[in-house]
């Protein structure tokens, strides 16, 4: 067996056992939450005795929670992700109708962070221990300290409220009116991953810049930025690990991110599910977010042997 088939093996194995732990995790902490599926389907309608048996029966809440559980992980290997108690809709379809937007945010909110904390973190390289390189690490510093929910109701305030720039909420019809609607809940989530990712560039580059193959450029009389480009290549490893950070950051910061903006992702369709004990929903979302994390992480890994040949996958360099 070859070392990609080895390190494959290894990362679907170990998926999967984090997707089962996870799983347990979180269908014994809703079991556990206060409330009740009756009390949801209810409200604040008069409770028979004749109406509880009913849907007890209906969603088979007498039964043991080891029970249950192995019920809705049979459904799953079975790719039924089964039917939302809030709704009585196919859970897998509620899933397809919000990723998308929540994939796009991600996505968006990563491509920001990247224009801007990449150069930032060059820029405070190349000025090290200048007020240029100080103002920079602070910046990052102030970044990483604000939450991404705080950071939206400013801009919010800011930039729709006050200026009119944007869009308060909703999600626009056409890509452009989408790009507008989204620029917003992307600048927050992108803010604190700026932060990371002007650490992780510069330190990086700093390291890169006291090598030894540095110095003997320069001094052989090299561009400047012949230079900076050989240290740029041997940098991307750590920036790469701050890539993978960013993208799973910010798939959990999409949860109050998207309820700020009343966005309709998978994040305001985890809290309302969770609010409302809709077990199905929210083991799914857990299942497919855990799947989506992994995957980043599988191809950071990938992107390790891509950017540096001395890394091998599933084997010693």
């Amino acid at each position: 067996m070859n070392g990609w088939a080895r390190f494959a093996l290894r990362r679907l194995a170990g998926t999967a056992a984090v997707v089962l732990l996870l799983s347990i995790g979180v269908f014994g902490l809703l079991y556990l939450a206060p409330g009740s599926v009756q009390q949801t389907l209810l409200g604040t309608r008069p409770a028979t005795p004749a109406t509880i048996a009913a849907i007890q029966a209906r969603y088979h809440l007498n039964d043991p929670v080891a029970v249950q559980y192995l019920r809705w992980l049979g459904g799953v290997l079975r790719g039924d992700l089964g039917t939302s108690i809030r709704t009585g809709a196919a859970v897998s379809g509620m899933l397809g109708e919000r990723l998308p937007l929540t994939l796009a945010l991600t996505g968006y909110g990563t491509l920001l962070a990247a224009l801007a904390g990449i150069p930032l973190g060059v820029l405070g390289a190349l000025r090290r221990g200048r007020a240029t390189d100080r103002l920079v690490v602070t910046a990052g510093v102030v970044g990483l300290s604000a939450p991404p929910f705080a950071v939206g109701l400013l801009l919010l305030v800011v930039f729709a409220l006050g200026l009119g720039w944007f869009p308060v909420y909703g999600t626009g019809e056409g890509l452009a009116d989408q790009v507008w609607h989204l620029t917003l809940p992307a600048a927050a989530l992108a803010v604190g991953a700026v932060g990371l990712l002007v650490r992780f560039t510069r330190a990086a580059l700093v390291r890169e810049l006291e090598q030894d193959y540095v110095v003997f450029a320069r001094a052989r009389g090299l561009r400047a930025p012949l230079v900076l480009r050989y240290a740029l290549r041997n940098s991307l490893v750590p920036v790469l690990t701050a890539a993978g950070l960013i993208v799973t950051g910010t798939l959990a910061g999409t949860v109050l991110v998207e309820v700020t903006f009343a966005l309709p992702g998978l994040g305001s369709l985890l809290v309302d599910s969770v609010t409302f004990k809709d077990v199905p929903v929210v083991q799914a979302l857990a299942l497919l977010l855990t799947l989506l994390v992994a995957a980043v992480n599988l191809l950071v890994d990938v992107g390790y042997s891509l950017v540096d040949p001395r890394v091998r996958l599933g084997g010693a360099a």
